[in-house]
């Protein structure tokens, strides 16, 4: 895993002290070596965690054979050493998997593409054709940001740090941005919190030539369901997951997992268990009785991992806060990202990779809100105009149920979904706040407002890259701590997508094909289990007085930076120790974080 950096522009070779300072502003990415590679027209930088090739043949910017192309890749490309045998032409000089990158774009060219497995962002600088080829992983693992200078610079990076250390750019905020994180969290893949910054989306790639960008998707989520019985789909899929948990082991250092004890990473640990005995386990847990750390001590005694638990330890929040957030270079308020640093930091001390449950729900149908929008579209009253008139008239005399209440409210599960789920503040709120721009995300597919598939399918393209992604990428990569996720592996990925929502879930059960296939690895305990997230209470937090020190001294003063993109005494009705608090603070030590910001 790594951190890459570029500068494409007339006179390149004059930007050495950019790109250095670019790749210094990555060291977290990569602690183990740094170098650049000069062109006439292209500087690349790279940050290295050493994890396949340790040698010097494994280093990155990486030149082809012929010296006419450079690469720089972060991520892991599973599966190559059969790729590589298809490329038998290529003279190889080492064993990684970068170099075949280049053996694939000496035969295919951009066309390349189509045939790469694993969790990427990568450029190519081809000298010949005077061109930069750029791409991102299918499902947004991996992050890669670019930007265009004061002299007409194009830039790129892994963060938005390094283009901001460029020197090159003064950012500005978009507007856009900041209403998609104020609704749900997190800013959108498809933009940055920068209107002069952007982030190339996933499943996409990028041609610079001749100072012109071309952006393209490259990849579509398959969008139809396949007909089939559950008996041929549990076989499909302990044969697909077994050969992505098996493909992800690769490597020339220590790997291991993360276990919560819920049902994906005790299927991950499981499998891991077949070709990778005495696998090291981590775990992280909150000393109170919902504590999920006997869970996982159930799983690890089975399998006879080497567990390590790491248990919640009292700190200063408001100093966790600050330490933290700048990895993130955007406003970000998933709640689980600071356990999640504590764990990679911890993971860090005994491995370099670890291999997590991340992406089953959306896979699976885990999340609760699934089963509820299943209930909602099977209840009587779901899209039935009739039946809505007269319940509307009949709730003003007498309650009506929760399912009730938002069919009446909301014209779709889809609609349901995307306005309430995860939602923060709604729209008149956010116009409360003095935001009155919005941001929809184009989507590969056209979702049918009806289908739960289709809002799983919403999700992963969607909540996945843009919060999933990013919490695993940043909080890893600060720690310098690779994760792999075996559930998108392209070709088990692709297979969940496609199974037919009732093999998924039923008003009664959640995550039916995993339980039915990965039963019979767990415990009785584990099989038993339902969705539960690390225990966190953002009311509790916020009973710390640090934390509301801090949450003063951001938002009850007008003069903080934050109050020029929002309205100070719009906020002061928000600060009520819940998620829409929790929300603005996040938003408010981002702006902090980053005074020179226009």
């Amino acid at each position: 895993m790594c951190g890459i950096a570029g500068i494409i522009g007339n006179n390149a070779r004059n930007y050495h002290e950019e790109i250095q300072k670019m790749t210094d502003s990555l060291i977290h990415r990569g602690p183990d070596s740094s170098h650049y590679e000069l062109y006439e027209n292209a500087a690349l930088g790279h940050r290295r965690l050493s994890i396949i090739d340790l040698s010097e043949n494994g280093k990155q910017p990486m030149f082809s054979n012929t010296k006419n192309e450079c690469i720089v890749l972060n991520g892991e490309i599973y599966g190559y050493q059969d790729i590589k045998k298809q490329y038998t032409e290529y003279p190889y000089r080492g064993g990684s998997d970068t170099e075949v990158i280049l053996a694939m774009y000496q035969r295919k060219q951009e066309n390349l593409i189509h045939d790469l497995p694993g969790m990427f962002a990568f450029a190519i600088w081809d000298d010949q054709k005077q061109q930069l080829f750029c791409a991102r992983d299918r499902f947004g693992e991996k992050p890669f940001y670019y930007a265009i200078g004061n002299n007409n610079e194009f830039i790129f990076a892994s963060e938005i740090k390094a283009i901001l250390a460029s020197g090159l750019i003064q950012p500005k905020v978009n507007p856009e941005a900041i209403s998609h994180y104020l609704q749900y969290g997190y800013v959108n893949s498809y933009q940055s919190i920068y209107s002069n910054i952007f982030a190339l989306p996933p499943a996409h790639q990028l041609i610079w030539k001749d100072g012109k960008i071309t952006v393209s998707r490259y990849y579509s989520l398959p969008a139809k369901d396949r007909v089939i019985g559950l008996s041929d789909a549990k076989e499909e899929f302990i044969y697909l997951l077994k050969n992505a948990v098996k493909k992800q082991l690769i490597a020339d250092v220590q790997v291991g997992s993360f276990l919560s004890g819920g049902l994906d990473s005790s299927s991950v640990v499981a499998l891991v268990d077949e070709f990778l005995p005495h696998q090291t386990t981590i775990s992280f847990g909150y000393d109170h009785k919902d504590s999920e750390l006997k869970y996982a001590k159930e799983i690890a005694d089975k399998y006879k991992t080497h567990h390590i638990e790491v248990h919640e330890q009292k700190k200063d929040l408001a100093e966790s806060l600050l330490n933290i957030s700048p990895f993130f270079d955007e406003p970000f308020s998933d709640i689980s990202f600071i356990p999640h640093y504590e764990i990679c930091k911890n993971a860090r001390k005994n491995l370099t990779v670890a291999l997590s449950g991340d992406a089953g729900d959306e896979l699976f149908g885990g999340y609760h809100f699934y089963t509820v929008e299943n209930k909602l579209k099977n209840h009587f009253s779901y899209q039935n105009l009739i039946a809505k008139f007269g319940l509307s008239l009949y709730q003003k005399i007498k309650p009506v149920s929760f399912l009730t209440q938002q069919n009446l409210k909301y014209n779709s599960i889809l609609d349901f979904h995307l306005n309430s789920v995860r939602n923060d503040f709604n729209k008149e709120e956010r116009n409360m706040l003095g935001i009155f721009t919005d941001y929809q995300q184009k989507y590969s597919f056209t979702p049918n407002p009806n289908s739960l598939n289709d809002i799983m399918r919403v999700d992963l393209e969607n909540y996945v890259p843009s919060n999933m992604m990013v919490k695993s990428d940043r909080m890893a990569m600060a720690n310098s701590l690779e994760v792999r996720t075996p559930f998108l592996d392209i070709d088990f990925a692709e297979f969940c997508i496609q199974l037919p929502d009732q093999l998924k879930l039923s008003n009664e059960n959640d995550k039916i094909i995993l339980r039915e296939t990965m039963g019979s690895y767990w415990t009785d305990t584990i099989r038993n289990r339902h969705k539960q997230g690390f225990g966190l209470s953002v009311k509790s937090w916020f009973d710390e007085d640090n934390l509301i020190k801090l949450s003063n001294d951001l938002l009850k003063d007008r003069n903080q930076k934050v109050f020029n993109y929002i309205d100070f005494d719009a906020t002061q009705k928000f600060l009520n120790k819940d998620n829409k608090h929790w929300n603005l603070l996040q938003l408010a030590l981002w702006a902090h974080n980053n005074q020179t910001v226009l």
